[in-house]
């Protein structure tokens, strides 16, 4: 595909960031000094801005387009619901709803018959944290703080980062430290001693909580704009058995790392565990429409058949959302779409960014799977020090400049792209990032000491 312009809205590049700014309050930014790229249209793994300038799209947008951009089947499906019925009320059957929710169950583990759609992964997490509560008969969650859950009043207080602390309005959250060997929390030296004592911080803080009292824990499987942390082995395996053992909900969050992102269908299939509650969003359909859900444990689901559940969405199973998610799974399975993502994160971006650690000083770790990946930047080997955020935006500048969109988050590069890329973009998305470490890095990185 071949850039082209829309004629409706055929504007400079500087026209449309303008006339967006002026208009459009954007989210967690100050307003004043924004200036947005325009994006007008894309194809797989790139985008165009309205002058025609092409960029490679190794952020996925907000890690999200896992099925590339306008892939042409999610596209004609969402164009065919349109015109049979563009919208209808969550109280009525709807074949499509229904055969979006038997697609999701089928990739789910034993168990889970049951979806219970919502408008994203925030209210996703909301909801499962109110289902948690209403079989539990407690109140308490406990999430951790490296990690985002959703900008809503439980969601964003579940959320570990700075993004919760302006918006702590609802009660009965408790945060503890997940295993992070490369800045560990717990003097550990090696990930065997990560997971044991980040296990037994998370036992002693439900203990001096009170079991009684926690109705959840709730955590990214691998938190994502937190740093792309996979969990070391044992890990998830051991909050299963704490959960099991103080009687709690184990909800594991699959919002970004759900769908094809770490090579899996859901990223907590590589760690043999099975959750209580699953959410997600982003990657069932790409984010074409806005969607997200709770995949709901038989037990949790059969709770509420003689009860009611006190929660409901206008928009729930939204019948176009759900056509863009029957097309976007069904051309996953049949294009073997996060066969691929594993692959190329097996055989050309881990291989290639493991070659980049050894090479460029300012690179601390890199850590991943499948497309989801982040190079953490650092300033001194020996000190871990993060490098500057003048440093990580005159990187993201350089990236953009060499037709690289990036995701930046803090000191990191995330190496996002869809899970559709190719061995040829891969390589050549990592061959801009060599270029732009070398380029930045020179200046920022001091000489290691080992």
């Amino acid at each position: 595909m071949t850039f082209v312009a829309d004629p409706l809205t055929a504007r400079s590049n500087a026209d449309i960031s303008q006339a967006d700014r002026s208009r459009v309050f954007h989210s967690w930014s100050a307003q004043g000094a924004l200036a947005p790229m325009p994006i007008v249209s894309g194809s797989g793994s790139v985008v165009w801005d309205a002058e025609g300038n092409e960029y490679l799209d190794f952020s996925s947008q907000l890690v999200n387009v896992n099925i590339g951009h306008q892939h042409p089947k999610v596209v004609a499906a969402i164009r065919e619901q349109a015109e049979l019925l563009t919208t209808v009320a969550p109280a009525h059957a709807n074949a499509t709803r229904a055969r979006a929710a038997e697609m999701i169950c089928e990739l789910a583990p034993e168990g889970f018959e049951k979806v219970f759609f919502t408008n994203g992964g925030a209210d996703a997490n909301e909801n499962a944290i109110r289902m948690a509560r209403l079989v539990t008969g407690r109140d308490k969650v406990i999430s951790r703080y490296r990690s985002y859950h959703g900008n809503t009043g439980a969601a964003i207080v579940a959320t570990g980062d700075w993004r919760r602390i302006p918006n702590e309005y609802a009660r009965g959250h408790v945060h503890v430290f997940g295993p992070y060997l490369y800045r560990s929390e717990f003097w550990a030296t090696t990930e065997e001693e990560e997971c044991a004592r980040a296990l037994h911080h998370l036992e002693r803080v439900i203990q001096a909580e009170g079991a009684s009292t926690i109705a959840a824990i709730l955590l990214e499987t691998v938190p994502g704009t937190a740093g792309i942390m996979t969990p070391p082995k044992g890990y998830l395996a051991g909050v299963r058995e704490i959960c099991d053992r103080y009687g709690i909900v184990m909800i594991l969050d699959e919002v970004m790392a759900g769908f094809g992102r770490t090579g899996e269908w859901f990223a907590f299939h590589a760690h043999d565990v099975t959750p209580d509650l699953i959410t997600f969003a982003k990657g069932v359909n790409s984010g074409y429409v806005p969607v997200g859900g709770v995949i709901i444990s038989d037990a949790i689901a059969h709770h509420f058949d003689d009860t009611v559940f006190p929660g409901g969405l206008t928009y729930s199973g939204h019948p176009l959302a759900a056509a863009s998610i029957v097309a976007a799974l069904g051309a996953m399975r049949e294009e073997g779409i996060v066969d691929n993502a594993k692959r190329i994160g097996a055989e050309v971006i881990g291989p290639r960014l493991a070659e980049l650690a050894e090479r460029h000083e300012i690179v601390g770790e890199v850590r991943g799977s499948g497309v989801f990946w982040a190079i953490e930047l650092v300033s001194d080997r020996e000190t871990r020090t993060p490098v500057t955020p003048a440093t990580m935006g005159a990187i993201k500048a350089a990236l953009l400049s060499r037709g690289l969109l990036p995701f930046i988050a803090d000191n990191r590069i995330h190496v996002v792209p869809p899970c559709v890329v190719t061995e040829a973009e891969a390589r050549r998305g990592l061959e801009v990032i060599d270029a732009v470490l070398a380029e930045v890095g020179a200046g920022e990185a001091a000489p290691s000491l080992n």
